[in-house]
């Protein structure tokens, strides 16, 4: 199929973007990669009757990692970019953010498709999701009213739904700190498509090496990718991280959750794949 008609904009910069959303209201939709939003329209998914390009605004593609360790990321910096990156702008603090890329669909999706325009697209089993829910993520989001930052936890509202407003537009993704033992695995039924589900952890060990704690997200199994507390306190009892810590920690997750049941897999399927993807998670997170 072909989309359905609609008016081309090119933006300049991030002030002429936010105009033209504020001008247009909800018959507008911003385009960078289009890697998601082209194929919904192709379907007749998504009809908006305006495009914003936004993908040569120039100083959005940026990626460094500032003194104290935090990572920021321009929401048009592209995943191949960022795997690709050198040492110096992607420490081995962030090393999972580099080694998630690999997850992210196929070479030309990953050459085309930015880390701004998947968090936007609020895909539940969209690996940039699950990464910003782990590691407490800073959203910046830019209007006609000026800049405000969104927290991850408070970023995503549901299937395909965030926070952002009609005349917002992402500009920025902060990593607050690094995360030197993170891991994050799925399984799909072929490489590059979607995740039936996601798993990613992040442990904190003392210095001794024992289990200080550690957070547990998942992605596939709720209309949002979720922290799962009760997963996280399996991680946080001081004794030596290994099999046992593993298996415990990977059956309150699954225990913890409710999934849905769809074509891709019934809620005790999802269920069984959360135990063997936690358990993988943090022997890979542990590796690191």
């Amino acid at each position: 199929m072909k989309p359905a008609a609609f008016t081309y904009h090119r933006a300049r910069d991030v002030d002429g973007a936010t105009r033209l959303l504020a001008e247009l209201g909800d018959e507008a939709k911003l385009i960078a990669g289009g890697q998601s939003l082209v194929a919904m329209m192709n379907f007749r998914l998504a009809r908006p009757r305006h495009l914003v390009d936004i993908g040569s605004i120039d100083g959005l593609d940026h990626l460094r990692t500032d003194a104290d360790g935090a990572l920021r990321i321009g929401a048009l910096a592209t995943h191949h970019a960022v795997h690709t990156a050198p040492p110096d702008r992607l420490g081995p603090g962030h090393a999972v953010i580099r080694d998630t890329m690999r997850w992210i669909g196929h070479l030309p999706i990953r050459t085309r498709g930015t880390v701004g325009g998947s968090l936007a697209h609020a895909d539940a089993t969209a690996e940039w999701c699950l990464l910003a829910v782990l590691l407490d993520a800073e959203l910046t989001a830019r209007g006609p009213e000026g800049e405000r930052r969104i927290a991850a936890q408070d970023f995503f509202h549901g299937y395909y739904t965030t926070a952002l407003e009609p005349h917002e537009m992402l500009t920025e993704i902060t990593f607050p700190r690094p995360a030197p033992h993170a891991a994050l695995t799925e399984f799909a039924e072929r490489q590059g498509d979607f995740a039936t589900v996601s798993a990613a952890v992040a442990l904190d060990l003392a210095d001794d090496g024992t289990l200080r704690g550690g957070r547990v997200a998942l992605g596939g199994v709720d209309a949002l990718p979720v922290r799962v507390p009760e997963a996280e306190e399996a991680l946080g009892d001081g004794r030596p991280p290994g099999p046992e810590a593993f298996a415990r920690c990977a059956e309150a997750a699954a225990a913890a959750i409710d999934p849905p049941a769809d074509a891709n897999g019934s809620a005790h399927y999802r269920k069984a794949l959360t135990r063997t993807l936690v358990t993988r998670a943090c022997e890979e997170a542990m590796a690191r």
